[in-house]
């Protein structure tokens, strides 16, 4: 007999306690929620901006951003199929021993002493008691073993032997769900790996240029990755997201996107959408063409296609590029989103780079004091990149948005993609576009346009004052000139810069006050000028003045922009892509399985309980008998007492009438 308290025995009793199953699976539970509520597999980038550096790190740490690829979820999950396949073969031959023993050896005494015991006599012979008592469990679905002895006859009784079916199936159905887990887990990827025969790419370079270590091949066992197809186009490969990298994982197959639709609400948020798919392979006869939309997807060879989301495909985009500057020209260009174009200036050199198009905006516009989710159009949004590598990232937005009654071309920009958009309002002028206002800062930058319109406001000014001084003239008109200068180039950080150097603390708020009124002098001498120049004559309008203002407070914010261009989309030609997501899972059909055993196996453990019940028959004396009728149950114990309440009833029922009927027709 084997030692309890040897070290292997204490070990096989810790994998197979309950209390160990229970603790894991637990842990299991809580990593399932986790993995549910945090989106798996996304870029670093998308984890850094979300959560920030400190709990960007602590969650990578964990593997939080990959749960069920982590190694403390796998040692975990098969540490459960250690546990649960001891469990399993320790009881084993106990219950092997329950289902085969009827306990037919029972003594009388052991059965006056269970809970649930009756004892009743009887006129009818040993015969007939034990013909009556066979012919009831056999009746209630008992399977039924009979011992004869000297003095006494044994009838042992069993049924609910499914309920240890259930303690099997449920343990093994927790095994094979974990098994298909590791199936598809990437525990093969992670062990390569760790041999040095894999290594994921960081770079973001074409597929083709792709290091034969960071691909796998067609006959990959499992995967599960995503790839943006074009409409039109076709492609062989998915990537499979890997920490801060990805895999290139080849398929068996084409798959070629011959059209992809998109239904939308009126808002323009999305409402269904789906691909028109083709399978290219040398296995077929003819290509296979099919359909796939959400939760609807295409199954070949295993390989699972499903519609995953949708983006842009490359549109092509005609741009026309304002210049802020007058050092800079404006220009015509065509391009094409995901592609580079080098712009060139007179001192310094760009890179636009060209990063989406969406022909649907959902913002809020804020109208009668509410704000209200608005579809505003197209937009194109780009990284303009210096020389040193700096770049700033555009959303400018085709059509005029209206904010209040005002109408402005809409252009956010921001530093870095953890931050949000910082908006450039540009009025729109009576004609729909904004020659008005490039005018305008143009006018601003000519010194002698200034200093002839700043020279005509100021002479009008003195006259209506009667002042006759060239010299405060000339130092007016000149204020003006500079004033008007700095705050074209620099805005209203320019002024006060300006006032800090030549002035001391005390009398800076004057001056400030003295500067503003001399610069809004000049402002409106130039935007007058500016629009006889376009052809507008007389009284200015309230509207005049009101895109006056507007455009004060766009040109305060240019120097900030970081943008010698305000980049205008005239128009587009929108190329979709079909964003799907491609998967082979075989460990799948196994966990579907391992959930069928699961479900019966609880329904057996908690709906079915194993039952006994014992007839103990003994003569005793002129014909008579005695029954000892007892039972027990492993569950339920409440439902048992009122069934074998029942029984007894039936036993004695039975009994007397049987017995009656006997002595009636003359049998004894």
């Amino acid at each position: 007999m084997r030692n309890a308290s040897t070290p292997s025995s204490r070990l096989i009793n810790f994998l197979g306690s309950m209390n160990l199953a229970i603790s894991l699976l637990l842990v299991l539970a809580i990593a399932s929620i986790i993995g549910t509520v945090l989106q798996q597999n996304k870029p670093y980038t998308d984890y850094q901006i979300k959560f920030g550096s400190f709990w960007f790190d602590l969650f990578q740490t964990l593997g939080l951003y990959d749960v069920y690829s982590a190694v403390w979820f796998l040692t975990i999950l098969g540490f459960l199929v250690l546990s649960t396949t001891t469990c399993v073969g320790r009881n084993t031959p106990g219950i092997l021993r329950e289902l085969r023993h009827f306990r037919e050896n029972i003594q009388e005494k052991s059965l006056r002493a269970m809970k649930h015991q009756m004892t009743l006599a009887s006129t009818a012979d040993n015969a007939t008691a034990l013909s009556i008592a066979q012919r009831i469990l056999t009746a209630q679905g008992f399977k039924t073993r009979t011992k004869q002895a000297d003095d006494h006859t044994v009838i042992a009784g069993m049924k609910g032997g499914s309920n240890h079916w259930g303690y099997w199936l449920t343990h093994l159905g927790i095994i094979v769900i974990c098994l298909g887990g590791l199936m598809d887990s990437r525990l093969p990827l992670m062990i390569a790996e760790w041999q040095g025969n894999l290594k994921p790419e960081t770079r973001n370079i074409p597929a083709a240029d792709v290091p034969p270590i960071s691909q796998l091949p067609p006959s990959s066992y499992s995967y599960r990755g995503s790839v943006d197809i074009p409409e039109g186009n076709r492609a062989n490969i998915i990537f499979l997201p890997v920490r801060d990298g990805y895999l290139v994982q080849h398929l068996p197959f084409e798959v070629e996107v011959k059209d992809f639709r998109v239904e939308h609400y009126s808002t323009g948020m999305p409402k269904s959408f789906e691909s028109d798919l083709v399978i290219h392979d040398k296995a077929l006869d003819k290509p296979l063409e099919s359909t796939i939309s959400v939760n609807h997807p295409l199954i070949y060879k295993g390989v699972a296609i499903y519609q995953a989301n949708f983006g842009d495909g490359g549109s092509q985009v005609n741009l026309h590029l304002h210049p802020f500057s007058t050092r800079y020209a404006a220009q015509d260009m065509q391009g094409n989103v995901f592609r580079d174009y080098n712009l060139s200036s007179s001192d310094k050199k760009y890179k636009l780079e060209i990063n989406d198009f969406r022909l649907f905006n959902i913002n809020d516009i804020e109208e009668d004091g509410k704000a209200k989710k608005k579809n505003i159009g197209p937009s194109v949004t780009f990284k303009l990149r210096d020389e040193t590598g700096q770049a700033m990232e555009y959303q400018n937005y085709m059509n005029p948005v209206t904010i209040k009654g005002q109408h402005y071309f809409i252009s956010g920009v921001r530093t870095t993609p953890n931050e949000p958009f910082r908006y450039l309002h540009i009025p729109v002028d009576p004609k729909g576009g904004m020659e008005r206002f490039m005018r305008f800062l143009s006018d601003m930058q000519n010194p002698e346009l200034v200093k002839k319109s700043a020279m005509a406001t100021t002479q009008l000014s003195m006259q209506q004052a009667n002042m006759q001084n060239t010299g405060v003239e000339t130092q007016v008109i000149e204020s003006m000139v500079q004033l008007t200068s700095i705050f074209a180039s620099k805005g209203s950080d320019g002024i006060m810069e300006e006032i800090t150097k030549r002035f001391p603390q005390d009398r800076q708020e004057a001056a400030s006050e003295a500067f503003m009124k001399v610069l809004n002098a000049a402002l409106r001498a130039v935007y007058q000028d500016s629009l006889k120049q376009a052809g507008v004559t007389g009284e200015l309008t309230e509207a005049d003045w009101l895109f006056f203002d507007d455009s004060l407070l766009a040109i305060d914010k240019i120097a900030a922009y970081g943008s010698p261009w305000f980049v205008q989309m005239t128009s587009f030609k929108q190329v979709e892509a079909s964003g799907l997501q491609i998967t082979r899972s075989p460990g799948k059909d196994v966990v579907y399985f391992g959930s069928a055993m699961l479900t019966l196996g609880v329904f057996l453990l908690f709906y079915v309980a194993h039952r006994r019940i014992w007839v103990w028959v003994k003569p005793n004396g002129d014909n008579r008998v005695e029954l000892v009728l007892a039972g027990s149950s492993n569950r339920n114990l409440p439902e048992f007492e009122r069934y074998f309440n029942k029984l007894q009833g039936i036993f004695r029922q039975t009994l007397v009438r049987e017995v009656t009927d006997d002595s009636s027709t003359g049998k004894h």
